[in-house]
């Protein structure tokens, strides 16, 4: 099969880059300089010459708070850019392998969030990744969309790598502890995508969810990093108010898994276990 990854440059996209490796597929990385996946005809031309068989989107507009005064922007990458390449894989009968976010909800919930519930968001990045899965949805064409959060890798710029170096530099330090959710390590998404690609499981059409299994607050999650970094830093917590932004963030952000683990057959490791992981490569560095 031909495989197309859009946002090759990202840190989900440079996790497909290792994890399909050893693929006998062909696997297509594209970035912005690569493909406008803003253009509708540029895409369309790209799939069709490749005989494209699976689009993975691993690009996205996700600069929560900027989103809110550039939105015109969020809405082109997260939606119109979603919809281009929706239409393309609708006319090539490909399959479209579409990321969303945890943003689509507004937090307020209490218990794992289920595909199932309904949308809710209250950002300007929320709502516009809630667009673009409504539009790869009515295109018609063959969809899978995973929902994460909290996503960290080795690459680019993250919540792991800033509190590794924040705790290295600074004495202490206050991170908010009235905000729950689950770290999401990039490459054990990208080891989902590529098992389903791998194996051929492409027409279990719908929305998923996936995060690391286990619950924590930012502040739990930067004490951890602390720690594994083998960094003195005094991590602190305190409340959200005492960083004001732009944008409400969700105070409850887990998502429900069960959909995932039952259809694709796939244990899911507790976000210590893959922060570890994590951790030691950036040591490596």
């Amino acid at each position: 099969m031909n495989i197309l990854i859009t946002g090759a440059n990202g840190q989900l996209g440079n996790e497909m880059r290792r994890v399909s490796a050893g693929s006998s597929d062909r696997y297509i990385f594209t970035d912005v300089a690569e493909l406008d996946i803003t253009d509708l005809e540029s895409v369309c031309r790209m799939v069709k010459e490749n005989s494209v068989d699976v689009i993975v989107n691993c690009a996205a507009y996700t600069a929560v708070d900027k989103a809110e005064d550039d939105e015109a922007m969020a809405e082109l990458l997260n939606c119109t850019a979603v919809a281009n390449l929706a239409t393309a894989a609708k006319q090539q009968g490909a399959t479209l392998i579409h990321v969303s976010t945890d943003y689509v909800f507004d937090g307020n919930g209490c218990r794992p969030y289920t595909e199932e519930q309904a949308t809710c968001p209250t950002s300007v990045y929320g709502r516009t990744k809630r667009n673009g899965e409504m539009a790869a949805i009515e295109s018609g064409c063959n969809y899978l969309i995973f929902r994460t959060a909290w996503l960290y890798s080795p690459f680019g710029r993250n919540f792991v790598k800033t509190m590794r170096t924040l705790t290295a530099e600074r004495p202490s330090l206050k991170v908010v502890f009235d905000q729950v959710g689950s770290p999401t390590y990039a490459g054990d998404l990208a080891a989902l995508i590529y098992k389903i690609i791998e194996e051929r499981m492409l027409d279990n059409a719908g929305i998923y969810h996936y995060s690391n299994e286990g619950v924590c607050s930012w502040y739990d999650f930067a004490r951890e990093i602390c720690e594994m970094s083998g960094n003195e830093c005094d991590v602190q917590p305190c409340h959200s108010d005492e960083f004001p932004s732009k944008v409400a963030r969700p105070a409850y952000s887990v998502l429900d898994k069960t959909k995932t683990k039952s259809t694709f057959g796939v244990s899911v490791p507790h976000w210590k276990v893959s922060l570890a992981k994590c951790i030691e490569e950036l040591k490596d560095c």
